[in-house]
């Protein structure tokens, strides 16, 4: 019984990470912390594999420590059901970094850039391991 509190208790008050929603904010986080950004497009309430990278990956313990540490995170979101519209200075801002980064309209796509918003690596769909990701990004100069 007290596994599944504490259990609980962790869920509830555990480490969330926070998502930047533009690039901009997360531009000058990234130059002041020094810190790459992990840009993901998403289509959060249609594209399976999306919905999977969010909860297997994203949210998992051991990739919101070391995104803590290493990374700031941008959310490129796709929705299409009417309840989920985003604000339309959000889809401008979604629509400009999809232009510049995923022209294709891949999704899901995890993108890894510089500070100064180079790309350094590319995932297409999902990732399977956590730990696997997270080494993949590591190796490609995601860690301080």
């Amino acid at each position: 019984m007290k596994t599944i509190i504490v259990s609980l208790l962790f869920l509830l008050c555990g480490p969330t990470m926070e998502w930047k929603l533009d690039f901009k904010a997360a531009k000058t986080e990234a130059v002041a912390t020094h810190k790459m950004i992990l840009l993901n497009f998403s289509g959060s309430d249609w594209c399976g594999p999306c919905i999977k990278l969010k909860k297997d990956v994203f949210e998992s313990a051991e990739f919101e420590a070391y995104a803590s540490q290493n990374l700031v995170l941008l959310r490129a979101d796709f929705p299409r059901q009417k309840k989920n519209q985003l604000p339309k200075e959000q889809v401008a801002l979604n629509e400009a970094l999809a232009e510049q980064y995923n022209p294709k309209g891949t999704f899901p796509l995890t993108v890894l850039l510089d500070e100064k918003g180079k790309v350094v690596r590319e995932w297409e769909g999902y990732q399977p391991s956590v730990s696997g990701f997270i080494g993949e990004i590591s190796k490609a100069g995601g860690t301080k």
